[in-house]
């Protein structure tokens, strides 16, 4: 199943960049980041095979229950509340178009914001993850591909990441810096990137 290759892939990768996301927030944050997404995705990796031939719906609330009760800090409770309401979209669907997709990751989002009362450009996971959705919205109206939404997403993510650097954080412990904060990627923004792009990795293989 296409699904499950790719929450592997993200796994593996999340795993893979444990110590780089941890060395990101050591800088700004608690220095959590990494070890703990990566104790959750560890979780979700071993649990994989008991997921084959679950639908999309009940993978992404599994997810959410590992990553609940595995994942300290704030980045389990987002990333938790963003797979617990994108799972309640896909459960009205029988079939994962990129309309589908379109309205999941919106209501993904809109669980981070909800959980993290942040918009964009406060330095976190939204300035990666809102104008990524933004350009695939837009890719999917125009009747592009999934895999070409996904890549052209992926490219706005990496920008979207970039920025964090130039913003003053005003969330989190982060925010205790200031104007210290400039000049450092936040982690959750690199760990949003680290995930689209591995989707989209996946999906153009």
């Amino acid at each position: 199943m296409e699904l499950l290759n790719i929450v592997k892939k993200v796994s593996d990768e999340i795993i893979k960049n444990k110590e780089y996301l941890t060395d990101l927030d050591r800088e700004i944050g608690d220095g959590d980041h990494g070890v703990n997404l990566a104790r959750g995705f560890e979780k979700i990796s071993e649990e994989l095979p008991k997921m084959e031939g679950m639908k999309p719906a009940d993978v992404f609330m599994k997810m959410t229950m590992l990553l609940m009760s595995n994942v300290g800090g704030a980045s389990g409770a987002l990333y938790s509340t963003a797979l617990m309401k994108g799972g309640a979209v896909l459960k009205k669907y029988s079939e994962v178009t990129p309309e589908v997709m379109v309205e999941t990751w919106d209501e993904m989002i809109k669980g981070i914001q909800m959980r993290g009362k942040a918009v964009k450009g406060e330095k976190t996971m939204l300035d990666t993850q809102i104008p990524a959705f933004e350009e695939f919205k837009k890719s999917v109206e125009e009747g592009k591909s999934l895999k070409e939404s996904f890549e052209l997403a992926s490219e706005k993510a990496k920008l979207g990441m970039e920025s964090t650097k130039d913003i003053i954080a005003t969330k989190g412990r982060a925010s205790y810096l200031g104007e210290r904060s400039i000049g450092h990627i936040d982690p959750g923004s690199m760990s949003s990137y680290i995930i689209i792009k591995t989707i989209s990795d996946e999906l153009n293989k």
